[in-house]
């Protein structure tokens, strides 16, 4: 009889907890746990996206009142994933370079969206004399930042040439650490040969340094379909928030969208926006022909990120060129079908 009553209460008991979770079955606010969302981007037109997705109040409008946006900005890579692996940011767009990089070290984040293909170029001096990549042979070529996409992608077209980098003066390319926004100026002074660069700095270094084109966005790596930028997010945020995850990424769909359907329009809410961060205003003819060389979207090209992992790995920035887990597209495939 004791063990009859006992069933019967653990089973009343059961029958209650599930009626207060509404028959087991959790809602979307159940799911997620956050309460602020906190994005990382880049002043850059290669983030146009997310900057757009900011402007139109794509974010605010998918995330809902009860979520708090905060915004930070960073210059390189490097310091983005820095950001992200010390929980500084949850979600924002960054080169799949240093992303892959800082996977294989410390793998708390993945890619869960692209960004924007294209829209890097390789720039030399109008008086150099260089007029082939292999004319690049024992001269000097500014990049972001060593690791950065646009360093891993002038090794790929070096090697394409059968040439090879090296920040240390021992390869047949001298590589140097270069602010974009201060490329010009140095080349200008002759500092150095050459820049590989993303937009709008290849057309400012042209305006302003005294440079032309050598490689374009279709031909600068691999191509007009070259990963130029991914939508990364801390795995913590993403399986704690699969729900607003998915709404993140909605977001940024409509983005792409509005900038393929606009573009013109998409141009003034990026200078508008960089202009309020920097104070500076950039130039409208500048950033409109910087728009030509990319191409934004949500693809993402793994075989290309397993090629960019190879050659981080040949030059010594990574101990290993497997990436497996890295990518993650499930949030995606399920917002696109919502």
């Amino acid at each position: 009889m004791k063990k009859n009553i006992l069933f019967f209460a653990i089973l009343t008991l059961a029958i209650t907890v599930l009626a207060a979770c509404g028959g087991g079955e959790e809602t979307s606010t159940e799911k997620d746990s956050a309460t602020e969302i906190r994005i990382g981007y880049f002043p850059n037109m290669t983030h146009i996206a997310a900057i757009v997705a900011l402007e139109k109040g794509y974010y605010a409008e998918q995330f809902g009142e009860n979520i708090e946006i905060t915004t930070s900005t960073f210059n390189d890579g490097s310091a983005f994933m820095e950001a992200m692996s010390t929980d500084s940011i949850d979600i924002g767009t960054v080169g799949p370079t240093p992303a892959l990089n800082t996977y294989v070290k410390n793998p708390q984040h993945e890619i869960i969206s692209g960004a924007v293909n294209g829209g890097a170029v390789l720039v030399v001096g109008k008086d150099s004399g260089i007029n082939n990549v292999e004319d690049l042979k024992g001269k000097k070529v500014a990049v972001p930042t060593f690791g950065s996409t646009q360093d891993v992608g002038l090794m790929k077209s070096l090697q394409d040439a059968g040439l090879t980098a090296s920040s240390t003066g021992d390869g047949d390319v001298t590589t140097i650490k270069q602010a974009p926004a201060d490329t010009a100026a140095l080349m200008l002074n002759g500092e150095i040969d050459a820049a590989a660069t993303q937009e709008p700095w290849g057309v400012n270094i042209e305006t302003n340094g005294n440079a032309k084109l050598l490689l374009d966005a279709s031909e600068f790596a691999w191509g007009s379909e070259s990963t130029n930028t991914v939508v990364a997010a801390r795995k913590e945020f993403t399986s704690n928030n699969p729900e607003l995850t998915k709404k993140a990424l909605k977001a940024y769909k409509q983005a792409v969208d509005f900038i393929n359907e606009n573009p013109e329009e998409a141009i003034q809410l990026f200078l508008d926006h960089v202009e309020g961060l920097t104070g500076k205003e950039l130039s409208k003819d500048e950033v409109t022909k910087a728009f030509a060389r990319l191409t934004p979207t949500t693809d993402v090209k793994e075989e290309i990120l397993k090629e960019m992992a190879t050659i981080s790995k040949e030059a010594g920035y990574i101990s290993t060129d497997n990436i497996d887990g890295l990518v993650n597209l499930s949030y995606l495939e399920e917002a696109l079908k919502e």
